[in-house]
């Protein structure tokens, strides 16, 4: 027999240490068991618990970083900024990464004092570990945002914004409006061109460590698509004239309010429009609501004899009067209300009744039309709607349906009682004389052209109108402060009482100017209006006319527009100035 080989390790070990078969299998069937179950735990968890699984760890380390676009510039006509975009960093914290027992003391509290808030503020943010994202601090200096980032606290980060800057400040702040902190349009055309002016965001999907810094880049980045620019056809340097003598009409007549608007005479384009109080965009930390009404725009007033000119123009394209048709003047009734003038004449012509201010007159005048034409004028002149510039808040004024008028109302409305408008519809309404009789559209943009006109009078009417309106401004005039050394100017002062409560106040008015120089072939109107002065003089002419001088004479030379008076032309010395005071 053969004898079986056994080795050496196994003939030192005692009996009891050997294994046995039937132990072997059962180790053999516990290792297979937990092979299995691992098998089967993997395939749950990469099968069954796979989106589960995945939004976790999503959760926990990708991140879509947004791509902030610029926003467009808004620039003047001559392309000087009136709103731009500067950098700044806004602080962030993402707290669910975040394990505030590993953070020292000392860091948070420098942290506070670096963000200028209190440490509980700070702590409660970071403290909320469902949350994600949190802001701590927006819009900081880059410089103040990298000192925050050298402190290396896991989980705060920072991103780059734009914080929006005015240079114009206030004397535009009505007309650009402003952005809030998340950097959407608030007011003016930063509200109305919102779409234009922002552009378009990107975004970028990275994955991200628990210290915050990115690791990958997990899609394609989607590039930010930039703001455009929008061109105003404001100038800046009439726009600064335009506020400055607005806000020292308000100090010298101690006025409670007031506005101008400037528009070129030819192709209705806003050239300036001004209104105070108003406020500084760059800081709005005090900002009252009376600060942010764009008078000019959105107020609505009774215009008083500012509106002459209409009914007067009115009856002479009818062919009803010329420039020398007489009127008897005296006082006179209309059923139990009774029409008169402060200093009546027994008769004028038609261009003394522009010029003196007549209510008589210019009421006679509106009886020779029945109140549906007298209504359509009006209406075709651009009153009782909205001028349509797309400005936020815009008044259309009010104007009465035809078919309610009285007698008596029908007199007031010539004499601007009974009817409401704005300063911006009072400016584009006289552009019905300055261009060959055709009202033209108001626009707050640039124009590569004009826009056309609506005809509402003949040419030579228009033309007739200019030369009875300068009488205004020339001695025995209603507003002989608005000349201008070496221009003809035209225009028409008013003085409205204010309605409170119901009733006219018998202290409380506007007073008015609207006018256009150089009258032979006009290119500007301004119109300004002054609430409720108080230091003594309340007329048009005398609280308006002055700033209307001042604007329109800074503005011409600005434009470089040739004079058009003759060489001996002077201004009347203020101590011979007799002025006559337009109705009230």
């Amino acid at each position: 027999m053969s004898r079986v080989y056994t080795p050496r390790y196994q003939q030192n070990l005692k009996p009891a240490m050997r294994l046995a078969p039937g132990r072997v299998a059962v180790v053999l069937s516990l290792l297979g068991a937990l092979l299995l179950a691992l098998l089967a735990r993997a395939i749950y968890l990469q099968v069954v618990q796979q989106d589960f699984l995945q939004n976790q760890g999503d959760a926990r380390f990708r991140r879509s970083l947004l791509l902030e676009a610029n926003r467009g510039e808004i620039t003047d006509r001559n392309g000087e900024p009136l709103a731009i975009s500067t950098p700044v960093q806004s602080i962030w914290a993402s707290p669910v990464d975040m394990d505030l027992r590993t953070v020292p003391a000392a860091k948070l509290q420098q942290l506070a004092r670096l963000l200028e808030m209190p440490l509980d503020e700070v702590m409660h943010k970071l403290s909320d570990n469902k949350r994600e994202f949190v802001y701590l601090k927006r819009q900081i200096s880059p410089a103040l945002a990298q000192q925050v980032m050298a402190l290396e606290i896991p989980g705060i980060a920072k991103q780059q914004e734009f914080r929006r800057y005015y240079p114009a400040g206030e004397m535009l702040a009505h007309v650009v409006g402003f952005t809030g902190v998340d950097g959407k349009g608030q007011e003016g055309f930063e509200l109305t061109r919102e779409k234009m002016l922002a552009g378009r965001h990107g975004s970028r999907t990275v994955l991200k460590d628990r210290r915050g810094h990115i690791v990958e880049d997990l899609a394609v980045i989607e590039p930010p698509r930039d703001g455009q620019t929008l061109q105003l056809s404001i100038d800046k340097r009439i726009q600064y004239l335009a506020y400055r003598e607005l806000k020292a009409a308000m100090d010298v007549n101690k006025a409670k309010a007031g506005g101008v608007v400037v528009l070129d005479a030819r192709t209705g384009e806003v050239l300036a429009l001004a209104n105070t109080p108003s406020y500084n965009p760059n800081n709005r930390a005090v900002l009252e609501p009376e600060m942010r009404r764009n008078r000019a725009v959105v107020d609505m007033f009774e215009p008083g004899s500012t509106m002459k000119p209409f009914p007067i123009a009115m009856a002479l394209d009818a062919g009803k009067v010329t420039p020398d048709t007489v009127f008897d003047t005296q006082t006179y009734r209309i059923g139990p209300a009774t029409v008169r003038d402060t200093h009546p004449k027994p008769a004028m012509t038609v261009t003394q009744i522009i010029q003196k201010s007549s209510n008589v007159g210019a009421s006679k005048m509106a009886a020779m039309f029945s109140p549906e034409d007298m209504w359509t004028f009006y209406r075709q002149a651009g009153f009782g709607q909205s001028p349509q510039t797309g400005f936020p808040g815009e008044s259309a004024g009010r104007l009465r349906d035809w078919q309610n008028w009285r007698p008596i109302e029908q007199a007031t409305m010539s004499f601007g009682y009974g009817v409401s408008v704005s300063l911006l519809q009072l400016a584009r309404a006289y552009t019905v004389f300055t261009n060959g009789g055709a009202l033209l559209p108001v626009s707050f943009t640039r124009l590569a052209s004009p826009l056309p006109g609506k005809g509402l009078i003949k040419p030579e009417s228009a033309k007739k109108m200019r030369d009875m309106m300068v009488s205004v401004t020339e001695e025995g005039g209603t507003a002989v402060r608005a000349q201008v050394l070496g221009y003809r100017v035209g225009g028409k002062s008013g003085t409205a009482r204010k309605l409170v409560g119901g009733a006219y106040a018998a202290n409380k008015h506007i007073g008015l100017f609207v006018g256009f120089a150089p009258a032979t072939a006009p290119r500007l109107i301004v119109a300004i209006m002054i609430d409720e002065p108080g230091a003594g003089s309340y007329y048009g002419g005398a609280v308006a006319g002055p700033a209307f001088s001042n604007i329109m004479a800074g503005s011409l030379r600005i434009m470089g527009v040739e004079p058009d008076a003759p060489s001996n032309n002077t201004l009347i010395p203020e101590h011979q100035i007799s002025e006559v005071r337009e109705e009230t």
